[in-house]
């Protein structure tokens, strides 16, 4: 950069001419300026995706970016034009701009090739600076190609509820073996430590400031898979060379600047879709996401794109590769690899002994792989564990063969084969002596009844959810149910998985309580217990939960109640369309109004297609029984 600066200078600093050059800088500057103006560049897409400028609600527009240093006018975020004007003048000055302090043909190189190629530079009269950063930085990517990465969700993370998505830039010459060596182009809140429940509350209101941030690919594959056991699914995609070098350069410029994190919408799936969208203005990936965006939506859609999705990667999680081997062996070599893991004096046992050399590499892998997996995701790991495993590892490497490629097989298909994540249903059915019709909005995400097909085992997230509802008898219409938010989590526990089950639901429902026949109800509930697969039939989860639950309604004499208690339950998968879920439970209340509740539920569910399915389900509690039957569509 430096030649061309002091060229620059030397060009101010002329005695003779330096009025001179000015003057034709000013002459030219004006006519670039107009030349935008009669072709109305500002009003190009191009030009808008460079911004990220949206129409704003009262017409004009305004852009998402919130960092001030994005703005070359002061006018900028909501005057397109103003900005254009801006930044064509700012191309011929040496100032520094922007957080990383470049000149503005360096800063913004997205913005200045593109206006270079629609007003065709004369470089003479606008000396082109050399970006020596820029050049550097994109030449150590090598790039070949760009993959869509999607780790999949952890209930356990607030940050990580629905997933994350992320771009890993692809290197020349790698393989998908070396593929983790590459780089990628993450946007994330900045959050401070041990934020916690602060997160999402604060994530909802765009409180925090999201980045762009360039992150060796290992890295986040120790923290999702091996960390956090997430799966992880990379979409190869299909990019021209000139695409490729449009997504990096303005990859680049987001990297000058901040928006403000919101949760819900611009989070990280939403933002790294505008690169998608500048690198191939025809997708138009971000008009799609309006109220909110969700990063398994995002999958969809990119996937539904034709042409663009080349290949399609699965990168197991270390407990997925576990669960997978020590389903393959049969119990007795099982509770082996278990015992290893517990006492390594069992590879001196006769047991191990007599197993064939390809057999004992296959247990000693699978040891090592837990004592691994308790070490780095446990907060203070025995000291015993790595000792362990140094020995296992020793033992192993005794057998000189190598280990055998095993194929891990997922848990949850890949996320775009999964239903939509809104859902409407209409029904009708009977509660004690009246029938009723009913219609409900979901707007996300999934619950355990759920068609399963590309989400998270067991686990469930709803949110915002209403239920209206007629009775028939009374002439009543009224809203019968609302979900602010229900969170359950469901983890079998084995010999070698003891992580907890947990459950919180937040809304209001409609009770038959004392005198009150259809009283609205306002409750909290959570809870805290364990779960069991089996495979009696085809799988059966069984849970048990130990649950407190706190409720407002005028049905009770003091307004309130407050208690706790039991629920017992089991979630069984009959086959890959049909699914039933069976609960009872046990609630005390001793504060507000003294009660107790004796509550059971039956619910079945039969998959049509990937966005349809229909439901039976029965509810008791306290003299109040309903049935109700209903079809319910995603969208």
């Amino acid at each position: 950069m430096l030649l061309p600066l002091i060229a620059f200078l030397a060009c101010l600093l002329a005695p003779v001419s330096s009025d001179a050059q000015q003057s034709d800088w000013n002459v030219y500057q004006k006519q670039l300026i107009d030349q935008a103006e009669q072709t109305k560049l500002a009003e190009q897409r191009e030009w808008h995706l460079l911004l990220h400028y949206r129409k704003s609600l009262f017409g004009g527009y305004e852009s998402e970016q919130d960092d001030p240093g994005f703005f070359l006018s002061p006018k900028g975020k909501r005057d397109p034009a103003a900005e254009l004007a801006a930044t064509l003048a700012q191309f011929f000055s040496i100032d520094l701009v922007g957080r990383s302090k470049q000149p503005a043909q360096c800063a913004f190189i997205a913005r200045y090739h593109w206006l270079k190629e629609q007003l065709q530079f004369d470089p003479t009269r606008l000396p082109p600076i050399t970006c020596e950063r820029f050049d550097q930085w994109y030449e150590d990517f090598e790039v070949q190609s760009i993959s869509l990465i999607f780790p999949a969700a952890f209930l356990n993370n607030p940050a990580s509820m629905f997933g994350h998505t992320l771009f890993r830039v692809d290197q020349k010459g790698q393989t998908e073996q070396t593929r983790i060596l590459a780089y990628t182009i993450n946007y994330a809140a900045e959050v401070p430590p041990n934020a916690g429940l602060a997160y999402p509350i604060r994530g909802i209101f765009g409180s925090y400031k999201g980045y762009f941030s360039t992150i060796p690919y290992y890295l986040k594959v120790q923290q999702y898979r091996d960390i956090e056991n997430r799966d992880i699914w990379e979409y190869r995609l299909n990019l021209t060379g000139k695409q490729l070098r449009r997504f990096l350069m303005h990859a680049w410029e987001l990297g000058n600047a901040y928006f403000d994190y919101f949760f819900f919408k611009e989070n990280c799936s939403y933002h790294i879709l505008a690169l998608l969208d500048y690198a191939d203005p025809t997708l138009h990936l971000t008009d799609e996401f309006i109220g909110w965006t969700v990063p398994a939506d995002t999958i969809r859609l990119v996937v539904s794109k034709p042409g663009l999705v080349s290949d399609i990667t699965y990168r197991p999680s270390r407990s997925t590769v576990i669960r997978r081997k020590r389903e393959a062996l049969p119990a007795a070599e099982r509770d082996l690899a278990h015992r290893m893991t517990q006492d390594v004096g069992v590879l001196t046992s006769s047991a191990f002994a007599q197993l064939g050399p390809a057999k004992q590499a296959f247990l000693l892998d699978l040891a090592s792989d837990y004592l691994r997996y308790r070490t780095e995701t446990t907060d203070s790991p025995k000291l015993e564990w790595k000792e362990r495993n140094r020995v296992v590892l020793t033992t192993r490497s005794q057998i000189r063969i190598p280990s055998e490629e095993f194929p891990v097989h997922p848990f949850a298909k890949q996320p775009e084969l999964g239903h939509k994540i809104h859902r409407v249903a209409i029904g009708g059915g009977w509660r004690n002596n009246d029938t009723f019709e009913e219609a409900t909005f979901r707007g996300g995400y999934h619950d355990l009844l759920d068609p399963e097909v590309g989400y998270t085992p067991d686990a469930q997230i709803e949110m915002a959810s209403v239920t209206v509802r007629h009775y028939n008898q009374t002439g009543q219409t009224r809203v019968e149910r609302a979900t602010l938010l229900n969170l359950l989590s469901l983890s079998p526990i084995d010999s070698v998985f003891h992580a907890p089950s947990w459950k919180l639901n937040v809304g209001m429902n409609t009770i038959r309580h004392h005198d009150c026949q259809l009283c609205s109800n306002g409750f909290f509930n959570g809870g805290i217990g364990g779960a069991k697969e089996l495979r009696l039939l085809n799988r059966e989860v069984l849970f048990a939960f130990a649950e407190t639950e706190a409720s407002i309604s005028r049905a009770y004499h003091e307004m309130h109640r407050i208690g706790g208690g039991g629920i017992v339950g089991i979630l069984a998968d009959m086959n890959e369309r049909w699914k039933i879920m069976a609960t009872g439970s046990y609630l005390k209340f001793p504060l507000g109004d003294k009660s107790d509740d004796f509550r059971w539920y039956v619910g079945s569910r039969f998959t049509l297609a990937q966005n349809w399915a229909v439901r039976l389900e029965y509810n008791h509690r306290d003299r109040d029984n309903d049935v109700l039957f209903s079809v319910q569509a995603y969208f």
